[in-house]
C-alpha cells in the first residue's frame, strides 16, 4: 500500500512539475469545495485541511473548506446543499452518517458535480455516486488494533468514543476492535472535551480494576486524556493505551513506552489527494480507477520518534 501511495504522490508531483515547466496558468476558475464533519477543536481535521490547502496550491485550483461547528449531520447536509447550489468543479465530502447525508450527496451527483469521499463512508461511497474514496477501512483498522493489543496481553478493555453517532466510530472502529481483541470490551461514550474524557476514563478505571487496555478513537480528543487518566490512577505503563490517529504528545508517550501505539490513517493525504484528483478530472478527465487506501499504519515505539516532528507541523 505504501508503494502504491508513493506512486500516486510521485505522479502528482510529475504532473505539477510538467504544468509549471510548460507555463500552464493557474486554473483559478476551477473551484473545488470540501465539506467534512471535522470539528474546529479537533487537531486531526486541521491536518486534513492542511492537505486540502497544499493540494489546491500544487494543482493550481481554488478551494473552499467547510465544516459544521459541532458534530451535526443536519448542519453538514445543509453545507453540502449550499455547495451544490454553487456548482463547483468538484466536491469532497466525508460520510459519517450515510442516512443523513446521502440525499444531499446524491443531489450533487445528479447535478453533474464529481464527488470524492474521504475519511468515513468507504462502504457507502460508491452507492451514493462518488467517483472513489480516499481513506482507510475503519473496521479492518480496528480489528488489527484489537489483535495487536490481545497479542500484548490485553483481556479487559474500554473503547473510548468521543464522537457518538459517527457510524465509522460506533459500528466500525469499536466493533472491529472488539472482534480483534476477543476479550471483554465496553464502549465508553464521551464528548470531545478532553476534561470530560479524562474524568470519565478515570471513573471507569475506578469502577473496574480489571481494565488493562484502553482503545481511544482519536489521539488529541480521547487518547491524550486517556493517558492523563491512567496517570491519575497511578497506572502509567501498566494499562495499555492505544489510539486511532496521531498527535505529537501521544507519539511522545509511545516513544517513551507509556502508550502502546497509534494508528496512522495519513489524513494529510485524505485532504491532498482528492483535490489533485478532482483538478485533473476537471482539466483532463483523468481519475484513478478505484478507492485509495491511505491507512492504516501502526506507529509503534520503534517508529514514533520519527513521526513526532511531522505531527507537530500538522502533516502527520
Amino acid at each position: 500500500m505504501k508503494s502504491f501511495l508513493r506512486k500516486i504522490v510521485l505522479g502528482v508531483a510529475v504532473v505539477s512539475a510538467l504544468g509549471a515547466a510548460s507555463g500552464v496558468a493557474i486554473a483559478q476558475d476551477i473551484n473545488i469545495i470540501a465539506v467534512t464533519h471535522g470539528q474546529a477543536n479537533d487537531p486531526f481535521w486541521s491536518v486534513v485541511k492542511n492537505g486540502v490547502s497544499a493540494g489546491a496550491k500544487d494543482a493550481g485550483v481554488s478551494i473552499d473548506y467547510r465544516a459544521p461547528e459541532t458534530f451535526d449531520m443536519v448542519a453538514m447536509s445543509q453545507l453540502i446543499d449550499a455547495a451544490v447550489n454553487q456548482k463547483p468543479a468538484g466536491l469532497i465530502v466525508s460520510i459519517p452518517d450515510s442516512s443523513a447525508l446521502g440525499p444531499s450527496i446524491k443531489k450533487a451527483v445528479a447535478a453533474g458535480i464529481p464527488v470524492i469521499s474521504i475519511n468515513s463512508g468507504s462502504d457507502v461511497s460508491k452507492s451514493l455516486g462518488a467517483l472513489l474514496h480516499v481513506g482507510q477501512d475503519e473496521y479492518s483498522a480496528g480489528k488489527a488494533a484489537g489483535e495487536k493489543l490481545k497479542e500484548m496481553g490485553g483481556k479487559v478493555a474500554i473503547c473510548v468514543n468521543q464522537e457518538v453517532g459517527n457510524v465509522s466510530l460506533d459500528q466500525q472502529r469499536c466493533q472491529g476492535f472488539s472482534d480483534g481483541f476477543a476479550g471483554s470490551v465496553t464502549v465508553l461514550p464521551v464528548s470531545n472535551d478532553p476534561a470530560d474524557v479524562r474524568a470519565k476514563v478515570k471513573a471507569a478505571l475506578s469502577s473496574n480494576a480489571a481494565i488493562d487496555t484502553i482503545m481511544a478513537l482519536g489521539a488529541s480528543t480521547a487518547g491524550e486524556p486517556s493517558l492523563a487518566a491512567v496517570a491519575d490512577a497511578g497506572m502509567t505503563g501498566k494499562i495499555k493505551v492505544a489510539t486511532f490517529d496521531l498527535s505529537a504528545d501521544f507519539l511522545k508517550a509511545v516513544a517513551a513506552g507509556d502508550a502502546a501505539f497509534a494508528i496512522d490513517q495519513q489524513q494529510f493525504l485524505q485532504g491532498y489527494l482528492p483535490v489533485v484528483f478532482l483538478a485533473n478530472y476537471a482539466k483532463y478527465g483523468l481519475i484513478p480507477g478505484g478507492n485509495v487506501p491511505s491507512g492504516p499504519n501502526l506507529i509503534t515505539k520503534e517508529k514514533a520518534a520519527q513521526v513526532v516532528e511531522l505531527s507537530a507541523k500538522g502533516i502527520r
